[in-house]
């Protein structure tokens, strides 16, 4: 790699494992047996709803929660035995902005660049400045900048001691697009020049840039895959299904039609397009009766219809559960 790399390459099957991962509060589960291998060089993506357990299955993989049950690994270091090694090989990028606000960035930089006792500090620091273009800022304060900046420098600040693998929570949220689509980008040359990015977003568009993706839902890993891979799972397009949308000018209208005709099995919205999924037996003639003049096209699942479809088969799991213990 070049002297602008940010991050060193590793050789290693798995540069991230989860191996029944568990932990519990008291009588309360927040993360439930959960396994993942995610591979170097890649970007996982990693949803779900608030409170699922996200948190707290980053945290037992950085060593700083020691699991009720079950382990995992960091570039080959034990999440429990070997902690210490592990934060010396991660950056953790936090969705809210917790650098000092009343620092100037260089202030910033060069103060993590003393936490992490990086080595030829000011050389470093003057790439960080390069490679992120935070040089026109340099000596504004940090909690003048705009979103976009603040989470650039954020990221620099993650970055200084050459990290190998990154955990970044909700790293665009609040940011304009210009700055999403900028951001992203310098992901893309991080796993370029082999690091590994742990990334969780609540944007389907974002999702669909990871290479593999998971799903936790109340402290369950629901699904594991590629985007391609879980969009064409059978529990979201069932034999004897399939998709079918419509661009109209009162999609919400459109919507309730469809949803208290009692033969779609799930809607959705899009802008003006309303996207569904009904039996196979249900002709066009069917629905287009039904929809007026309205356009007809086939359709095919998205990523929030995998989410959608996915939660609601495990709250109905979850209530068959409640059932059966009362």
């Amino acid at each position: 790699m070049g002297n602008n790399s940010l991050g060193d390459t590793g050789q290693t099957s798995a540069a991230i494992i989860a191996d029944e991962l568990t932990m519990r509060f008291g009588a309360f589960t927040a993360v439930d047996r959960v396994s993942l291998s995610i591979p170097p060089a890649s970007i996982f993506g990693f949803l779900g709803p608030n409170g699922s357990g996200k948190s707290t299955l980053i945290r037992m993989l950085c060593g700083l929660l020691v699991p009720s049950e079950g382990g995992g690994s960091i570039l080959g270091y034990d999440c429990v035995r070997e902690s210490e090694q592990i934060k010396r090989s991660i950056g953790y990028m936090s969705q809210k902005f917790s650098l000092y606000p009343d620092l100037t960035v260089i202030e910033n930089l060069t103060f993590y660049a003393r936490i992490y006792d990086v080595r030829q500090r000011d050389e470093r620091i003057s790439m960080i400045f390069e490679r992120l273009e935070l040089a026109p800022y340099r000596n504004r304060r940090a909690g003048r900048l705009s979103g976009g900046w603040k989470q650039r420098l954020a990221l620099g600040c993650a970055l200084l001691h050459r990290p190998r693998v990154l955990f970044l929570d909700e790293p665009t949220a609040g940011i304009d697009p210009v700055a999403r689509h900028s951001l992203w980008n310098l992901l893309y040359e991080l796993v370029h020049e082999g690091a590994t990015l742990f990334v969780t977003t609540h944007y389907m568009d974002e999702a669909e840039r990871c290479n593999r993706l998971g799903y936790i839902y109340h402290s369950r890993l629901l699904v594991e895959g590629t985007p391609q891979h879980l969009k064409q799972d059978q529990r979201i397009t069932p034999a004897g299904t399939r998709w079918l949308e419509t661009t109209v000018a009162q999609p919400r209208e459109v919507a309730d039609r469809l949803e208290q005709w009692g033969r779609v099995q799930l809607v959705s919205l899009f802008g003006n397009t309303v996207h569904f999924r009904v039996a196979a037996e249900v002709g066009d003639g069917d629905v287009q009766r039904l929809l007026g003049e309205a356009q007809l096209q086939p359709g095919a699942p998205t990523l929030e219809d995998v989410f959608v479809m996915l939660t609601r088969e495990a709250e109905a799991a979850r209530a068959a559960m409640g059932q059966e213990a009362g």
